[in-house]
């Protein structure tokens, strides 16, 4: 039975207001969401240092996230955000022997090639994987570039820039060929689209609750493979990446023998209460009815965009986009400003303007945002 998407709308009072096609930066805010703020305020006010909740709440995030990627509490980490996760990661890696080699593709957010490329002093080889001339990355790029110095292939799932998702089993199976680990950054696709870690043979993702996760900045999660959560040593640490966490031992390193080993300090009280409250809304709708709504929903933008002259650079095959409608302009950020005087929020990135749609949007959503584009094209579509 497919969920009441109308009714669902509701939960989100900015759409009464606002055409808010921006989830791809931030997710509009739920009721529940928003009333687990105030339950935070209140604990916070009468109890003040509730140590056994908060506790609570961050392992329930922890299983949550778990059944959300089809893993067991045990692989994930949750991490004040994905740069805290990848750096205890790479802290763990040894880049000294002959697998050195870091694969990165040129669709990557910022992080995901930063912190790579700051392990360069510790023997890192960071190498790119251009686009082709039509701007997507064929997998005959990554075969070129993967090979058996690859340690790692740290790539994103959907591109922040374009929309554009890359084909994930088949780079995981030339990783695999040549004996490589699969590090995949899910952060613009997970909680859009049906994301399951076993079935994609990654042996880590990593991504954040701020976006399609319905919570809030802050806090994310590091999902690393049962086989790596004992043979991987982080050494960028913490208290909450203990073994035993209330022993309070300043004698000794003593990781945790999970993926907690990842973390690090005081978790994130507050964002744990809104992150728990947006994986449950998000757990009862189901993540396929989800991503079958977003294609569609992106793939009428799409043609509508087509049908008034000014089409989306983001890949049309559904297997090649994720939630986000990326639309080239000649200033995409005055289009942004423009589109938003009319009450239509997006954002923009590079010279696109990127409409980004979730389960709560619907097919008046796309219109109002069509309407708007076709008025503003003389002024902002590409010449």
């Amino acid at each position: 039975m497919e969920p009441n998407f109308k009714a669902l709308r509701k939960e989100f009072p900015v759409l009464q207001r606002k055409t808010y096609l921006n989830s791809g930066s931030y997710c509009a805010l739920a009721n529940d969401v928003k009333a687990a703020f105030e339950a935070y305020m209140e604990d916070r006010l009468l109890v003040g240092a509730n140590w056994d909740v908060w506790i609570t709440k961050n392992e329930s995030v922890r299983a949550l996230t778990a059944q959300l990627l089809n893993a067991s509490p045990e692989e994930i980490a949750v991490t004040a955000s994905v740069s805290a996760g990848l750096n205890a990661l790479a802290s763990s890696f040894d880049f000294t022997g002959k697998r050195n080699k870091v694969v990165i593709s040129d669709f990557e957010f910022p992080t995901n090639a930063q912190i790579w490329h700051a392990q360069e002093p510790r023997g890192a080889q960071v190498v790119h994987v251009p686009r082709a001339p039509d701007g997507y990355i064929p997998l005959q790029h990554f075969a070129q570039a993967i090979d058996e110095q690859t340690q790692l292939v740290a790539i994103t799932q959907v591109c922040f820039r374009n929309g554009a998702k890359l084909d994930i089993p088949g780079i995981v199976r030339l990783a695999r060929a040549k004996g490589a680990m699969v590090l995949l950054d899910c952060y613009q696709a997970v909680g859009s689209l049906d994301i399951d870690v076993k079935a994609l043979d990654v042996d880590f993702a990593a991504g954040g609750m701020l976006k399609y996760l319905l919570g809030t900045a802050g806090i994310g999660f590091l999902y690393v493979r049962d086989s790596f959560t004992k043979s991987l040593l982080p050494t960028n640490t913490g208290w909450f990446a203990q073994a035993d966490i209330a022993a309070m031992d300043i004698t000794e390193n003593r990781p945790a023998p999970s993926a907690r080993r990842f973390e690090a300090g005081t978790p994130p009280v507050v964002n744990c209460y809104a992150a728990e409250a947006g994986l449950k809304f998000l757990l009862a709708i189901g993540t396929p009815a989800i991503e079958k709504r977003n294609f569609a929903l992106t793939r009428r933008c799409m043609e509508n965009l087509e049908e008034i002259g000014w089409p989306s650079i983001t890949p049309k095959q559904d297997e090649r986009r994720g939630a986000t409608v990326a639309v080239p302009s000649r200033s995409s950020g005055a289009l942004c400003a423009e589109l938003l005087k009319r009450d239509i929020v997006t954002s923009h990135r590079d010279d696109n303007l990127r409409a980004s749609f979730h389960f709560y949007n619907d097919e008046n959503d796309v219109e109002s945002f069509i309407a708007a584009m076709k008025d503003l094209r003389g002024s902002f579509s590409p010449r």
